[in-house]
């Protein structure tokens, strides 16, 4: 058999992934699992494979005739032990999907690493603005209409006397281009403010009826004899005679500018709700409608349970002021376009679907009738917001994984110390508020590790978790810093306030010592804080040298106790007079 067939047999065994705690993971298991798109680690002595749960839509390419293109690659990696990357359009479930692929070899041994990332998207968005651009450039008709100048204050002074766009000259004179122009922000700058030749330039303006009118413009820019602007001349020319292409070229028009925002804020990586925002305003102004609503499904996604929605970004004004659930009742086996009159207005929606599955829906409105182009526009745009939606999906779930701890899903250190608690320090000062922070530490835990074993461990970890839970008000911050450390920041709490809520919580605590390693050294928890004043000037790093040293008292100590660290120096007056040495322990 030759190294390709073996590769490709390797590649056609699965290993199978049982259900299981998380810490229970295998290492294989764990590796491809966090992993926010598909991933595949392939064993080549045992000729099995292990996938995280992206990889559903890819399986086949593992199983029967391997792709013959991947195989190659696969062989590649093998021989050169070099990782290997291409672009390859592959078929999947859902239909053939183009991806990057990275191919590591010597993962964890002699295995190999296969990542995927779906380039789908971009290539989609790509060909679809091409095909409207193109349409657009076949539909133009080039005629003559009117000649401009406008000067250095950049409003027009000159229009020719038979006008332009319906209106009369003077209605034009003194105002700015950007006035006329749909969508101005897109130029920079706009032709009719050029620093230097520009001719042939299309863009939609619009017209005195209230339509939009597509024209070409050629401009010049004329400067003094120092080489400053003065102002700049030029000519339009209407190539929106036929009703019938000015139909066209609008829709072609509304498509690419709404693929375009899309395209743009997904490749700048913006926050996704600015980013859904972006795609309900475009969308709104391309179809004339008066406003437009895109919602996504809630987080819970279970088999057989109705799909619920919330709102993700919304544009415009009026409309009605509530959608029926049924309106937005829609199932993967019927995806149509739904059009219905509420309140006075033709709302029409559709649901936004990614490999099969709905993921959100967007709504329109306006007070005329939607024409057999705006339903074929609504669908196009439905496609690519599924699409975006999913994007959006995958980086909130990379966000939530960066800030928390993968055992109890509880803030990790970073997230806690630099985000979580300047933000309180802030809303303190502001407020002129106090707060405290709370240092935990397990007691005897190593000795609940030595006798039961690790994962005796982490169910303590996970009860004191628990514990926690139940005690924190809303509003409160749990973190846990690593090992058996967590960190609580409680509001609105000054000395005489933290000091009984820590004895709340050692009484609290007493429900470990069933999870002791010994009798005689039960499980239990100390507490070191720290509180804060606002307008005392203390530092962030101050705080936590405070209650990282009332732990340690307490440690030195007793255990099983807390210990207020006393405030800094120059607080008060007493603070001055009492030695820093003096912590208040129980």
């Amino acid at each position: 058999m030759s190294s390709q067939n073996t590769a490709q047999t390797s590649m056609q065994a699965k290993k199978t992934l049982g259900e299981s705690a998380e810490n229970s993971l295998s290492p294989e298991q764990l590796l491809v699992s966090g992993y926010g798109e598909a991933a595949v680690l392939l064993n080549l002595d045992t000729s099995s494979w292990t996938s995280n749960r992206h990889a559903v839509r890819i399986e086949q390419l593992f199983e029967g005739d391997v792709n013959d293109e991947l195989a190659r690659l696969t062989q590649v990696a093998i021989d050169t032990g070099k990782v290997m990357t291409a672009n390859l359009s592959l078929p999947t479930a859902s239909g053939q999907v183009v991806y990057q692929v990275n191919l590591i070899p010597k993962v964890l041994g002699q295995q190999i690493l296969f990542l995927f990332h779906d380039q789908t998207l971009d290539s989609n968005l790509r060909d679809a603005l091409i095909e409207s651009r193109q349409r657009f450039k076949d539909l133009v008709d080039i005629s003559s209409d009117f000649s401009w100048e406008v000067g250095d204050d950049g409003r027009f002074v000159f229009v020719s006397r038979a006008g332009g766009l319906g209106y009369a000259s003077d209605d034009i004179i003194g105002h700015k281009p950007e006035e006329f122009i749909v969508g101005a922000d897109e130029y920079d700058p706009v032709p009719f403010l050029a620093d230097e030749r520009t001719e042939e330039v299309e863009l939609w303006m619009h017209r005195a009826d209230g339509g939009m009118a597509c024209v070409v413009v050629s401009a010049i820019p004329f400067f003094e004899n120092d080489g400053a602007r003065i102002g700049v001349r030029g000519v339009c020319r209407d190539v929106t005679n036929e009703r019938e292409r000015a139909t066209a070229l609008a829709h072609a028009h509304q498509r690419e500018q709404v693929l375009g925002y899309i395209v743009n804020t997904i490749r700048d990586e913006i926050n996704p709700t600015d980013m859904l925002g972006a795609a309900a305003a475009a969308t709104a102004r391309a179809m004339g409608a008066s406003g437009c609503r895109i919602l996504r499904t809630g987080l819970a996604k279970d088999e057989g349970a109705s799909l619920q929605f919330e709102t993700a970004a919304e544009f415009g004004t009026g409309g009605p002021g509530q959608l029926g659930d049924d309106f937005l009742t829609f199932s993967a086996a019927e995806p149509w376009l739904r059009e219905e009159e509420i309140e006075g207005w033709c709302v029409i929606a559709a649901p936004c679907l990614h490999a099969g599955d709905i993921n959100g829906v967007i709504c329109l409105w306006k007070r005329a009738d939607w024409s057999n182009d705006d339903r074929l526009l609504v669908n196009d745009i439905s496609n690519q917001l599924g699409i975006a939606i999913e994007q959006i999906e995958n980086h909130e779930s990379i966000v939530r994984l960066s800030r928390t701890d993968a055992m109890t899903g509880l803030l990790n250190r970073r997230a806690f110390y630099d985000e979580e608690l300047p933000r309180h320090f802030q809303r303190l000062e502001h407020d002129g508020s106090s707060g405290a922070l709370f240092y935990i530490d397990m007691d005897n835990f190593k000795l609940v590790n030595d006798v039961h074993g690790h994962q005796k461990g982490d169910e303590a970890i996970i009860a004191l978790r628990d514990l926690l839970y139940d005690f924190v008000r809303p509003g409160d911050v749990i973190a846990r810093l690593g090992g058996d450390e967590f960190a609580l920041w409680l509001d609105g709490m000054d000395s005489d306030a933290a000091q009984k809520r820590s004895r709340q919580l050692l009484d609290m605590s007493h429900t470990l010592r069933d999870l002791s390693g010994q009798p005689d050294k039960p499980l239990g928890i100390s507490i070191g804080i720290a509180v804060y004043k606002a307008g005392t000037g203390e530092g962030l790093e101050s705080l936590l040298a405070r209650a990282d040293k009332a732990m340690y008292e307490v440690k030195q100590t007793s255990k099983g106790d807390f210990c207020l660290a006393p405030l800094p120096i120059g607080y008060n007056h007493l603070s001055q007079i009492l030695p820093l040495c003096l912590f208040d322990c129980n």
